[in-house]
């Protein structure tokens, strides 16, 4: 009685030593450190190392360590002065070709590098860095979207032979048409273009006004929240950034939490850039059905262009800065529509002239009646226009950008246009010292909870409360581990989260070891009671255990950040607790206790 098998014995062992392993990289803390990324996405080797290491030994500026990790070069400094001081020498001296980014980094050894081990994720509120939180111009999304159908309409109803005018007013397309007989076939025609639109007669029996549909408007705000989160971790993605947080909240705002990251003003523009390119041919004579004028950008002239988009951001699937004839340039590949396309257009189209129209939507802040309000600014300027001068499909350069924007705008490209415009709500930056500080904060308060328990259980239980003291501990190593496993952020509600699990496990040995007591008041042997008070205290536990984790799940699905960070180290505990509070303790009682004759149960 009370003796596992062998193998379980070691099995117990195995995931205990498991365990303290994975839990090992969090010993080691965070250096100053500065991460190297290629401009255009593509892993760095070993060999960028020496390059990058080369403009730092000139400098005299000496790194604790270089290595890769993943596809990005990461060099520690045990100083932040000397991080900075890499950092601009870097940034400068590789401007075109890397994205430079300072952070923190695990001071690791290399064979827990090497072994692919990390520490868990910190928070933001524990590590430093900048949040962000943005609002999507839903308002714009569905504009373009009613736009996209306006072209649609007017290219559908060309091809009918049906004479027309197609405008679009506050949320409404307004189909205008010569006469009563065109009505019917209209009607189809927008039909056949999309069946769930809603489509009403107008009041001047010659017209159509069409609506999208409820349905339809929702499905283009998700889409547009989506596809904007996709775009803005591309974009964080090429910065360098590492650990970025970018995710959904309510139902037109997204939160980015960049830790580490100390410099918002360098990240504030990318994150809430709208620029794009938008390719267009030159009305020369300047009667094309829908043309309009350009302005130009500075030493270019204003210029009427047609209506057709030849190819636009969105159709954008590389872009890499550089240099064309001394000019700065930037490189572009279209994906297969867009190359078609152009194709399509330079072949009809040599020796026209063709615009490039630099496109950007900003949010500027006018005093109304006293009170500040925001007002959209959309600015379209051409920045370059060139003669075709042969056929091409998919590949090209423009011109007419400083080597900075080129640069910005070769990277926007390449991560990928916003669907709707994104406006900075809120941000907040927390240095390192603060994030250091709730730290210690956060683990005075686990090692005072602890102590406290640990000295209860002990006075209270005597010996069985020693071995509940050292499941208690290695219940808090298994919650380490399983974060670092899970690379789950921890943040300050989560180090509550395991203060409140802490006193959860004890919880689970302090039923056993009243039953044990309670059988042995009953006159039950040692043996018999050790045996009963596990077999009878199980269930209870299962049961307190398992309401706990449903809550945790819930506060998981339906929680905001910090509530979620609270979730993930509750559930955690809660499963840890249960393998150290029955399998863990019981293992040790077994090998201490069972198996021999005792007198008395020491509990």
């Amino acid at each position: 009685m009370n003796r596992y098998p062998t193998w379980l014995n070691w099995l117990v062992l195995a995931i205990l030593l498991i365990g303290i392993l994975l839990a090992m990289p969090n010993i080691y803390g965070t250096v100053p450190a500065v991460q190297v990324a290629n401009s255009d996405g593509r892993a760095l080797d070993e060999m960028q190392i020496e390059r990058f290491s080369a403009v730092l030994t000139e400098l005299d500026i000496e790194a604790e360590a270089a290595y890769i990790e993943d596809g990005r070069v990461v060099f520690r400094f045990t100083s932040v002065e000397d991080q900075a001081a890499a950092g601009d020498s870097l940034r400068q001296s590789f401007l075109r070709e890397a994205t430079v980014a300072l952070t923190l980094t695990p001071k690791l050894p290399a064979w827990i590098r090497e072994i692919g081990l990390r520490p868990m994720s910190l928070g933001l509120d524990l590590r430093g860095g900048v949040h962000v939180l943005l609002e999507v111009d839903m308002a714009d999304a569905i504009a373009k979207r009613l736009n996209s159908y306006q072209q649609d309409f007017e290219n559908r109803l060309r091809e009918a032979g049906i004479r027309h005018r197609v405008d679009v007013d506050d949320g409404v397309i307004t189909v205008r048409l010569q006469g009563e007989e065109d009505i019917e076939p209209s009607r189809d025609i927008i039909s056949d273009a999309d069946p769930e639109l809603l489509i009403f007669d107008g009041v001047d029996g010659r017209s159509l006004q069409v609506r999208m549909s409820e349905v339809q408007i929702s499905a283009r705000q998700d889409f547009a929240l989506e596809q904007n989160i996709t775009t803005l971790r591309n974009r964080v993605n090429q910065l360098g950034v590492s650990e970025p947080v970018v995710q959904r909240q309510g139902l037109d705002r997204i939160v980015v939490q960049l830790p580490g990251v100390q410099d918002p003003n360098q990240l504030d523009e990318i994150l809430t850039a709208t620029a794009t390119l938008e390719f267009r041919l030159v009305d020369v004579d300047g009667n094309s059905p829908g043309s309009r004028r350009y302005p130009g950008r500075e030493g270019i002239q204003s210029q009427i262009l047609k209506r057709e988009v030849i190819a636009s951001g969105d159709q954008i699937i590389h872009a890499e800065s550089g240099f064309s004839e001394g000019q700065p340039a930037v490189f572009i590949t279209l994906d297969a529509a867009g190359g078609e396309n152009m194709l399509e257009t330079t072949r009809v189209n040599v020796n026209k002239p063709m615009a490039t129209v630099f496109i950007e939507t900003r949010r500027e802040p006018v005093i109304v009646n006293g009170e500040t309000e925001y007002r959209t600014v959309r600015s379209e300027e051409i920045i370059n226009t060139a003669t075709i001068r042969g056929i091409f499909k998919d590949r090209f350069q423009t011109t007419g950008l400083t080597p900075v924007e080129a640069r910005d705008l070769a990277l926007l490209l390449r991560a990928g246009a916003l669907a709707a415009p994104v406006y900075k709500v809120e941000e907040r930056t927390i240095g390192p010292s603060l994030g250091q500080d709730n730290i210690d904060r956060g683990f005075q308060a686990v090692v005072i909870g602890f102590v406290v328990v640990v000295l209860f259980t002990v006075i209270y239980y005597n010996w069985f409360g020693v071995i509940a003291s050292l499941a208690l501990f290695s219940n808090v190593v298994f919650i380490v581990a399983l974060l670092g496993l899970l690379q789950a952020s921890l943040t300050l509600p989560g180090i509550a989260g395991i203060v409140l699990t802490v006193g959860m496990a004890i919880d689970a040995n302090v039923l056993i070891f009243e039953r044990i007591r309670e059988e042995v008041a009953a006159g039950s042997p040692p043996q018999v009671s050790i045996n009963g008070g596990y077999e009878k205290a199980l269930s209870s536990i299962a049961d307190a255990n398992i309401t706990t984790l449903i809550a945790a799940i819930v506060l998981f699905a339906f929680g905001t950040g910090p509530v979620k960070g609270f979730a993930v180290t509750l559930s955690l505990g809660i499963v840890t607790s249960m393998f150290t509070a029955i399998v863990g303790t019981r293992t040790v009682i077994n090998l201490i206790f069972g198996g021999r004759k005792i007198s008395r149960v020491p509990v």
